[in-house]
């Protein structure tokens, strides 16, 4: 069980620097967190929502 949550927070990391958002819904669904991220993505320059992803991820 221990490997398939260090595999699934690996993927996430992975999937926050590749398409932010993603990772947002991946970890916490269609909720207010994914809807900020896209926001922060598109008005950020993308890097804005990579710090945010990890954020929620981690």
């Amino acid at each position: 069980m221990t490997a398939t949550v260090n595999e699934n927070k690996l993927l996430k990391i992975v999937l926050a620097f590749l398409l932010p958002p993603a990772a947002v819904f991946a970890h916490s669904g269609l909720s207010g967190q994914f809807w900020l991220n896209v926001i922060l993505t598109i008005l950020g320059f993308w890097i804005v929502g990579v710090i945010h992803a990890l954020i929620v991820v981690l």
